[in-house]
C-alpha cells in the first residue's frame, strides 16, 4: 500500500541533527553513538531508505526555525526572525540538494502529484538510464510556524519556491499567531498572514495553534485547511490536541486531520524524558483509537490520515514499542482491518483523503 505522510522534519534532520538520511538507518543510529546533545541519539526512525521500505512515497517536509520570545523557553528558538528566515533558506538548500541527487522531487502541482503517483504506481526508477535507481521520495514543502517570514513578499518568494502549506505557529507566542500552550488570537499581521496566504493558494495547517487562532482561521481564511499531524482531545487531554467540537468544525470545513505518533500525544499521562513505551505497552494500535475517533464524528472514513512527525525531536524512546522505524507504518492496515475498516477506507487513510485534498485544493 502506498502511504502519505503528512508530516516530517526532514530538513531539520539533517541540518540541525546532522543526519544524512540517503543512509540506513543502522548506519545514522551508529554515527550518534556517544552523543548527548539531543535526547533521541541513536534512535532516529526516519531515513529516505526506510520511507521507501514501508512505500511511504509522499510527505509533508518541513522547514522550521521559530523565534523565540522567551530566553528560559524549553523550545529552543533563534533569536530573530531574520535568523529563523536564513535557517529556512538552508533547509531549502538541502532539499534542493535531494533533488539534484534523485533521492526526492518536489511536488508543486497537480501535474506533478499525478506524475509522482504513476512513478511509484508503476514502480519504475525516475531515470530510465539508471533502472537500479531508487524511487524519489516525494515531499510537498511546508512551513511549520511562520515566525522566519520577514514579510509579505518574502512569503510571495517562499511560493515561488514551492512552498504550499503553513502553519502560522508553533509553540508558544509567535510572530503572527499564538500556538501550543498559549493563548489569544492572531495579530494584525497574522491577520494579514491569512489574507495573502489566501491569495497565493497555500494551505492552512492548524496543527499547533491556540484554541482562539483555530476559531479565527476558520473565520477568517477561506481556502484549504488540514491539520498535518494532531490527535483527539478527548483521548489525549491537551490543548496541543483537537476538542470534539474543534474536530467537527474541522470536518464541515473538509479538512483532513493527519495523526501523529509522537508518544504523548497518543496516550494520556506520558512525561517526556521520563515515561517509556516498555513501562506503558504504548503500541501502533493506540493511533487506530484516534484515527477511529475522527471517523465516528465524521460518520466516515473521508477525514483522517497519517501524520507521524517522526523524529520530530524526538525517537524511539517516545515511539509505540512496534515502531523501529518509519517503515512500520505499513503495520496500520492490518490494524485498521481487525477494527473492521473496509479496504477503501484504509486506502483512504493511508492516502487517498490527502490526495483527494490536494486534487481538491490545486484544481481549484
Amino acid at each position: 500500500m502506498f502511504f502519505f505522510d503528512a508530516h516530517l522534519d526532514l530538513a531539520m534532520n539533517a541540518l540541525e541533527w546532522n543526519r544524512d538520511l540517503t543512509q540506513p538507518i543502522g548506519l545514522l543510529r551508529e554515527r550518534e553513538a556517544g552523543k548527548t546533545d539531543k535526547p533521541d541519539r541513536r534512535r532516529g526512525t526516519v531515513c529516505l531508505p526506510e520511507m521507501r521500505r514501508g512505500r511511504v512515497g509522499l510527505c509533508v517536509a518541513t522547514q522550521i526555525a521559530r523565534v523565540e520570545h522567551n530566553a528560559y523557553s524549553p523550545v529552543f528558538g533563534w533569536a530573530s526572525p531574520s535568523q529563523a528566515w536564513a535557517q529556512t533558506r538552508g533547509q531549502l538548500a538541502w532539499y534542493r540538494a535531494m533533488e539534484g541527487a534523485g533521492e526526492m522531487v518536489q511536488i508543486r502541482d497537480l501535474d506533478g502529484l499525478e506524475r509522482h503517483l504513476r512513478l511509484w504506481g508503476n514502480g519504475s526508477p525516475a531515470d530510465e538510464t539508471a533502472p537500479d535507481a531508487p524511487l524519489p521520495v516525494g515531499y510537498i514543502l511546508s512551513l511549520e510556524g511562520a515566525d522566519s517570514v520577514l514579510s509579505m513578499k518574502h512569503l510571495e518568494q517562499s511560493w515561488q519556491d514551492g512552498l504550499r502549506a503553513l502553519g502560522p505557529a508553533h509553540y508558544g507566542p509567535g510572530v503572527y499567531a499564538m500556538g501550543t500552550d498559549a493563548e489569544g488570537g492572531f495579530n494584525q499581521r497574522g491577520r494579514e498572514l491569512l489574507r495573502v496566504m489566501d491569495e497565493l493558494g497555500l494551505i492552512l495547517d492548524v496543527s499547533h495553534l491556540s484554541d482562539d487562532c483555530l476559531l479565527e482561521a476558520l473565520d477568517l481564511f477561506a481556502g484549504p485547511i488540514w491539520a498535518s499531524h494532531s490527535n483527539c482531545r478527548s483521548l489525549v487531554p491537551h490543548q496541543r490536541q483537537f476538542s470534539d467540537e474543534q474536530l467537527r468544525l474541522l470536518i464541515n470545513r473538509g479538512a483532513v486531520i493527519g495523526a501523529a505518533l509522537d508518544a504523548w500525544m497518543m496516550i494520556p499521562g506520558w512525561v517526556r524524558g521520563k515515561t517509556t513505551p516498555e513501562a506503558t505497552g504504548l503500541k501502533l494500535d493506540r493511533l487506530c483509537d484516534h484515527i477511529d475517533h475522527v471517523c465516528q464524528l465524521a460518520g466516515n472514513a473521508n477525514h483522517s490520515g497519517i501524520g507521524t512527525d517522526l523524529d520530530g525531536a524526538f525517537g524511539r524512546e517516545q515511539c509505540p514499542l512496534d515502531v523501529e522505524t518509519i517503515a512500520d507504518v505499513a503495520r496500520l492496515p492490518a490494524l485498521l482491518a481487525a477494527r473492521g475498516f473496509s479496504p477503501a477506507d484504509i486506502e483512504r487513510i493511508a492516502s487517498g483523503n490527502f490526495l483527494r485534498f490536494l486534487r481538491d485544493a490545486w484544481n481549484a
